[in-house]
């Protein structure tokens, strides 16, 4: 579907990842058994619901094609959610990650993306 994907990964996870060569995911990824990533059009508002005032962030951004079948699109638990998600069933590989850059938080305490989401 979507060319890349992206995800928002806490500082300490990011430099684990890049230590050990792939993200195994967060604790919320582990439980529900697949890594969570959005579209660029559904990233704002996952920051928003799942990582408000979060300040030490990382965006991280994969492509797609490069995840192979592990990678499935589904709908959001419950469905409260419009769209489709991309859904990891398996570690990301550092190897496939084409942007990782720090996302601050603004004065209003809502994060500050890049204007154009890699």
């Amino acid at each position: 579907m979507e060319p890349q994907i992206h995800t928002l990964v806490r500082g300490a996870d990011w430099r684990a990842a890049l230590a050990a060569g792939h993200y195994a995911g967060s604790a919320d990824d582990r439980r529900d058994g697949f890594l969570h990533f959005s579209t660029a059009a559904q990233l704002r508002e996952s920051a928003h619901k799942h990582r408000a005032g979060e300040a030490d962030l990382w965006l991280i951004t994969a492509d797609a094609a490069a995840l192979g079948e592990a990678l499935r699109w589904e709908a959001a638990a419950g469905g409260k959610r419009p769209g489709l998600f991309p859904h990891l069933y398996g570690v990301l590989p550092v190897s496939a990650v084409v942007f990782a850059g720090h996302v601050p938080l603004g004065a209003d305490g809502r994060h500050v993306f890049p204007e154009t989401i890699p």
